[in-house]
């Protein structure tokens, strides 16, 4: 019997400056898509690459004396090395100047042409050279690219037309009938309002006023412009008009063209309408995520703030970039870059969840059993939750992969792995060692933690793959190609030994290190100066102990997040202090996401008195740091404690 296909596209990326963090969070997520559904058993397809034509490249290379071709050449080569670093397992890298591409897309042209769905006439409009995009004098925002902010060009020239008000009702009509198609829902709102249902105009498809791109075969004052050449790539690469279309007859139409939200539109309606052009049916799924901010802006090479992932990679270990990009950003939304958000994620997540776990169980296999895994003995009331956690994890996380959530999948293993830890404080191996005659019951928690290790280590394989090998490395494991054994708990062999590494991420000094990092980015911005030293606060009256003895301190555990409508800085968050929920007001929406609060413990002041908040009533404070820069970090245990815990 063949395996269900899937066929999963990035878009390609334009080949004119340095990437940046941006560019690798589509790459990324749908490297973690592609991975988890070959493990998942599907015959997988991933497809990335480059859009190299255009007027912006012509115009580069002029002002570096060399060809578009060697420009981009080299361009290519570091974004190549820059996926081999990130661990990209893309199954092609189709480049739009390959000549295979070249040729589909000219023939693509000339059966649009023939058939009448390509006319030439004239076209004016405002134009954008970084961005490559034309816009209506509507569009524009102060007379600028309401994309980039950056000046527009009035372009006047002889074009071809592509006929796309002839789909205008098609395309409608695919939205609102196949709500899955176009997502998250708001971008179908988008497109419908905004381009579909106020009418299409026909669009220019070709240049004259440059000539770096695939020439009109039979018009070679004119090359095919990026809506078509680019486009095209991605049935191109599967072999569209060629010779052998055997691939295309496998994998097409796509499961998933994922993208950033600004290049919707071109997915989501041009494409769409080509395809219905050509006879082809249109992809399953366009996804148009939201964008990864640094500050308040779009990390972008156009607006020139660039974060190198080369560069944080080398620093911090590329599974730590891999796991922010995956993890940080609500999908679908945008997500905030900040250091501090980057370093904080580290430590909360992967050294004081994960790697405190990894380190605390294998030290006690060692300690306790002699560094061999010991037997699964008798299965005791409270060891159910644990298992159970454990064996509904997958169903968990396939259901939040199939609708695209990664980030909810990740938080999913997340919650075994904070159960875990909890696990641990509530049986105490220690104690148990202490006691001959409850030897077999301490075999019984090593042996579940040590499982629960093994689920860990096989779901992340597709998120943090390298971090995943070295956590089965520990129990003697490699790792596996399916998710077969997330099945059933009771799978690892007992008598095998653990092998003790060093932890998998060192723990971060997170003011040192922001000090650093600020020092490095003045020197890439020529400023050799130190930072800034933060402003010393005026000193606060002393307290007597009796005082401070009036606060009742407590851990709580985040339930649940959302953000205070209307109010960009407030997050309503539902906390359990020792089983007894409280809504909690906080101004931290600036520096936290409401997916990366769930789960996480927090210190709250649990007796202040109650207050309405945006017409919310807040039943206490969580404490928070404020470092020199005016970031707030919240307070959090360095391990799991028990909810409702005192703070003293």
């Amino acid at each position: 019997m063949s395996k269900p296909t899937y066929y999963i596209t990035t878009p390609i990326y334009y080949p004119s400056g340095k990437w940046h963090l941006g560019t690798c969070y589509t790459t990324v997520v749908c490297d973690a898509l592609a991975r988890f559904k070959r493990m998942q058993g599907f015959d997988t397809y991933y497809l990335t690459g480059t859009d190299e034509h255009g007027q912006k490249i012509e115009g580069v290379a002029q002002k570096a004396g060399v060809t578009p071709k060697e420009f981009v050449d080299k361009q290519v080569d570091t974004l190549i090395k820059l996926w081999e670093l990130l661990g990209i397992s893309y199954d092609q890298f189709i480049r739009t100047t390959d000549r295979e591409h070249e040729e589909a897309v000219q023939k693509i042209f000339t059966k649009l042409y023939e058939k009448g769905d390509i006319y030439k006439a004239e076209y004016e409009g405002w134009y954008c050279v970084p961005c490559e995009s034309f816009w209506t004098k509507t569009q524009l925002i102060e007379g600028k690219c309401p994309d980039c902010g950056r000046e527009v060009i009035l372009t006047k020239e002889e074009s071809y037309f592509f006929r796309l008000s002839k789909y205008q009702d098609r395309l409608i009509r695919l939205i609102e009938d196949n709500p899955e198609f176009l997502l998250p829902k708001s971008r179908q709102n988008e497109m419908l309002n905004n381009f579909l249902r106020p009418g299409l105009q026909d669009l220019a498809v070709t240049r004259t006023s440059f000539k770096w791109g695939v020439p009109v075969p039979f018009d070679d004052k004119h090359v095919i412009y990026v809506w078509i050449d680019a486009l095209a790539n991605y049935i191109t690469a599967l072999g569209y008009t060629a010779n052998d279309p055997s691939l295309f007859n496998r994998y097409w139409p796509a499961d998933v063209h994922m993208m950033g939200k600004e290049i919707v539109r071109f997915h989501s309606i041009i494409w769409p309408a080509l395809l219905m052009a050509l006879d082809l049916p249109v992809p399953k799924k366009v996804y148009g995520h939201g964008w990864l901010l640094l500050g308040s802006d779009k990390i972008s090479k156009s607006r020139g703030n660039i974060v190198d992932p080369v560069e944080l990679s080398a620093r911090y270990s590329v599974d730590a970039i891999r796991y922010f990009l995956l993890r940080e950003v609500p999908f679908g939304n945008d997500g905030i870059y900040t250091n501090l958000s980057l370093l904080s994620r580290i430590n909360s997540d992967l050294v004081n969840d994960l790697g405190n776990l990894i380190k605390r169980t294998v030290a006690m296999v060692v300690q306790y059993c002699g560094g061999i895994i010991p037997e699964f003995g008798v299965v005791e009331e409270n060891d159910k939750d644990i298992i159970n956690n454990a064996e509904t994890m997958l169903a968990d996380i396939i259901k939040n992969m199939d609708s695209l959530l990664v980030p909810e999948a990740l938080q999913r293993i997340w919650s075994l792995i904070q159960r875990a830890n909890k696990y641990i404080d509530e049986n105490a191996p220690w104690l148990l060692f202490k006691d001959s005659e409850k030897a077999k019951r301490l075999d019984t928690v090593l042996y579940i933690l040590a499982e629960c290790i093994r689920f860990v280590g096989v779901a992340l394989t597709p998120y943090i793959p390298t971090t995943a090998a070295d956590i089965l490395k520990e129990l003697g494991l490699a790792c596996p190609d399916n998710f077969d054994g997330l099945k059933a708990f009771g799978q690892l062999k007992a008598g095998g030994k653990v092998y003790p590494d060093k932890p998998l991420f060192p723990r971060i000094d997170i003011p040192k290190e922001l000090e650093s990092m600020e020092r490095r980015a003045a020197e890439l911005a020529g400023d050799n100066s130190k930072p800034e030293e933060a402003p010393s606060k005026l000193e606060k009256a002393q307290i007597a102990i009796e005082d401070f003895a009036k606060i009742n301190l407590q851990v709580g555990t985040v339930k649940s997040a959302e953000k205070m409508p209307k109010a960009d800085k407030l997050l309503i968050l539902k906390v359990d202090i020792a089983g007894k929920e409280r809504t909690i007001v906080s101004g931290i929406a600036k520096w936290y996401t409401p997916t990366s609060m769930i789960g996480k413990q927090v210190v709250v002041i649990a007796n202040l008195a109650p207050a309405k908040l945006r017409g919310v009533d807040s039943e206490g404070m969580i404490l928070c740091a404020e470092n020199k820069n005016g970031d707030i970090v919240v307070v959090s245990p360095e391990s799991l404690v028990e909810s409702g815990s005192e703070v003293r």
